[in-house]
């Protein structure tokens, strides 16, 4: 079903630039007011010659996986093993400092388009018939890639907008196979109290399908993601990324694959045949992901049996932390806190990256990385090393104009040994689109904190903003433990004072960034708020003088 047929009165309900100048107005005000784990033990992998050809890509995500999931990070200590998750970090490298995203949707698009969220206005989870999307300004790897000769090819969950003109297939991406949301949206329409019977809400507002789509416009929905089919809707996508990439071997085409499965996103649907195979009845967690895992190994198999491994770059990351308001059926991390927060237990991730060849085999990197980095990374290893400096000014790919503000940095240099990673700080945005923390070298400034400690309750409670903001020391405290355990936090706080003002200062000229790059739209809400003041505006401009 398109939904289309809502486009004009959305866009009368939520237009762009009536929330793009407030906002600006925002963030050049703090702009002015501002300017005035150890390293793991690795069984060695043999080097393997890199080839001249473009690199295929394939990038795998997971969702809402925390590090401690993976055995490479934490050696099974939750009860099982990810072999084949593992390997990609054995015969390549693993970071412990990555940072994605604090919830789904920007996670998401600050991969896909390397822009900090508020940037694109894709901060807020996308939920069915939101009018918020991937707009047609802003340009995504899959479009860059294009003009190199690359087969783009999406599969699994998007979340970046469930319009006709907010599929992949209509920024970049040959073909397209997957869901539109997080997965408990999918279900919705099965709960006793859902209004199935309000067709007027229904037809603009229930979840689409799983979606295939061609970049030629043809759009098949190929039936709902119940519970029924979210045990096996990974095995669908999974074949058709192994589909794609082996039509564009057989073509001797280099492609750029992005999979998304819907693992490990709540809630989690485990087939028959598959419950307990981690050896602890009633996890089903743990099950799922074993079944994630093996998905993995699918993946890097078909790259095996091709020949083409060693020239294809292998990426392995999720989205944003684990959420734990569905434990027992949730990821889990040492760091604090989770998805939805200002703490590191929200955006420090698991990533690795293989490239025979290239990338040293059994390395662990604490050097600072985020997922904003691999719009331009994987672009300079296609061979566009400048692609960065051309948007910036503005530039035309495949006919159309382009002028945007990557955020991410170029780390080929990292990766492959020749020098230290090129990103030495991180803004930390909440899904409102505002800056709540900022990290510079070791030190994490903390201007708004969350402080529920934990639950649905850190969706539902609004963050709390600091007269004085706190600082970590995340080499110190990578765990951000020191203002609740510690009897000298503040003492040390007062004494370090001044690192509080030079973080200020450096976030300035971020934000002055704004002015002349501003955001393609207003990230969305939950509540009634913009409705509101949507109505509010028009009864100004309506009022007797």
């Amino acid at each position: 079903m398109s939904h289309d047929v809502k486009d004009k009165a959305d866009a009368k309900a939520n237009p762009i630039e009536s929330g793009r100048r407030p906002l600006l107005r925002g963030l050049l005000a703090v702009a002015l007011v501002a300017t005035s784990l150890s390293p793991f033990v690795r069984s060695p992998a043999v080097a393997q010659q890199p080839s001249t050809a473009k690199p295929n890509i394939l990038v795998i995500f997971g969702d809402d996986i925390g590090q401690s999931n993976i055995s490479a990070y934490t050696r099974g200590v939750v009860g099982y093993k990810t072999p084949n998750i593992d390997r990609i970090a054995n015969e390549g490298m693993m970071f412990t400092d990555y940072y994605a995203e604090n919830s789904c949707t920007a996670g998401r698009s600050t991969f896909i388009t390397g822009q900090v969220c508020l940037r694109t206005g894709l901060c807020k989870v996308g939920i069915p018939g939101a009018p918020v999307g991937l707009q047609d300004r802003d340009v995504t790897i899959a479009q860059a890639l294009k003009p190199l000769g690359y087969a783009t090819g999406q599969f699994g969950k998007n979340h970046l907008g469930d319009r006709d003109e907010y599929l992949p297939t209509k920024h970049g991406f040959d073909e397209f196979f997957g869901n539109l949301y997080h997965l408990n949206a999918e279900e919705e329409p099965e709960r006793p109290y859902y209004p199935k019977n309000d067709t007027t809400f229904t037809k603009s507002n229930s979840p689409r399908g799983v979606l295939k789509a061609s970049a030629d416009g043809k759009i098949e929905d190929t039936g709902p993601l119940n519970r029924k089919r979210m045990e096996t809707v990974d095995d669908e996508t999974t074949a058709a990324a192994i589909d794609f990439m082996q039509r564009q071997a057989r073509a001797n085409k280099p492609f750029f694959t992005w999979m998304n499965t819907t693992r490990m996103h709540a809630f989690t649907h485990v087939r028959a045949s598959m419950q307990g195979q981690s050896g602890m009845p009633g996890n089903d967690y743990a099950d799922g992901m074993i079944e994630h895992d093996g998905d993995v190994g699918k993946l890097l198999k078909t790259l095996d049996e091709l020949g083409i491994a060693n020239n294809t770059i292998v990426v392995y990351t999720t989205d944003n932390g684990p959420n734990q308001w569905s434990w027992p059926d949730a990821a889990t991390t040492p760091f604090r806190s989770e998805k939805d927060t200002n703490w590191e237990g929200a955006f420090r991730v698991p990533a690795m990256v293989r490239w025979p060849g290239r990338i040293k085999a059994g390395d662990v990197s604490n050097e600072m990385i985020s997922g904003l980095d691999w719009f331009p990374t994987l672009l300079a290893a296609a061979g566009d090393t400048d692609i960065k400096d051309r948007l910036l000014k503005g530039t035309s790919l495949n006919s159309k104009s382009a002028k945007v503000h990557l955020d991410g940095y170029n780390q080929l240099p990292l990766l492959t040994g020749q020098g230290k990673s090129a990103r030495n700080d991180f803004y930390y945005l909440n899904d409102d689109g505002e800056v709540v923390a900022y990290r510079y070298g070791d030190f994490k400034i903390v201007f708004c904190e969350q402080r529920k400690p934990g639950g649905f309750e850190v969706w539902a409670n609004p963050f709390t903003c600091l007269r004085a903001p706190k600082v970590f020391n995340l080499r110190m405290d990578p765990f951000e433990r020191a203002d609740v355990v510690s009897d000298q936090y503040y003492d040390w706080l007062a004494k370090n004072a001044y690192l509080i003002q030079y973080g200020t200062w450096r976030v300035a000229p971020f934000l002055q960034t704004f002015k002349d790059y501003p955001p393609s739209q207003r990230s969305a809400s939950f509540s009634i708020d913009q409705m509101v003041e949507g109505l509010m505006k028009t009864l100004d401009k309506t009022a007797p003088k």
